[in-house]
């Protein structure tokens, strides 16, 4: 049974599913009807330490650097619409490969060409990311979004984190009127 959750809540997906070994974070959305400009929407994540930085650069994890390079974080590929239905774009976690030095994966999307095609977050509806057992296909947790990002190109949707021994799901909404930019360089990413 999946849990629903709002702006900071969390569960421990551990306890929900013991035998975790594999997540996929599905992440979808779709856009407002507008001018007729294209919309491409980009998901990415990053592999980060109890400091709050990225471990290192590669494990900035998005279309372009598809894999972190000890295996444990996979992004499934761009997808240039965001058209159809379920996730537009996925990336997988190996929980059991993570690192020891990753406290958390923080997982976030971005609008591509945002500022030169004068896009943001506020013509973007049906917003989500999803966790779910990849051993199963079980939805564990969903956070949808909320239509209040009017300025922001760029979102946190949310972080998969270590608590102990157990690993959590955060729904953090929090946007970003720079751009990818802007959260790469909050993370400590080399831009």
């Amino acid at each position: 049974m999946s849990v629903s959750l709002k702006k900071g809540g969390n569960v421990s997906l551990t306890k929900a599913a013991p035998e975790l070994s594999d997540i996929v974070l599905g992440l979808g959305w779709d856009a407002r009807t507008t001018t007729g400009v294209q919309f491409d929407l980009d998901a990415s994540a990053l592999g980060v330490g109890t400091d709050g930085r990225i471990i290192t650069d590669q494990h900035f994890v998005f279309f372009n650097n598809k894999r972190s390079p000890d295996g444990a974080i996979e992004h499934g590929g761009d997808n240039l619409t965001g058209e159809g239905e379920g996730d537009d774009e996925t990336i997988k976690v190996h929980v059991k490969a993570v690192p020891e030095q990753i406290d958390k994966v923080v997982v976030a999307v971005s609008i591509y060409e945002a500022d030169e095609k004068g896009l943001s977050f506020g013509q973007v509806r049906n917003a989500y990311i999803r966790v779910v057992d990849e051993s199963n296909g079980t939805e564990l947790a969903r956070y949808d979004l909320s239509e209040d990002a009017a300025n922001e190109t760029a979102m946190v949707f949310g972080e998969l984190y270590r608590s102990g021994a157990e690993w959590k799901f955060r729904a953090v909404g929090q946007g970003y009127a720079s751009g990818l930019a802007g959260i790469a360089q909050d993370f400590g990413v080399n831009v």
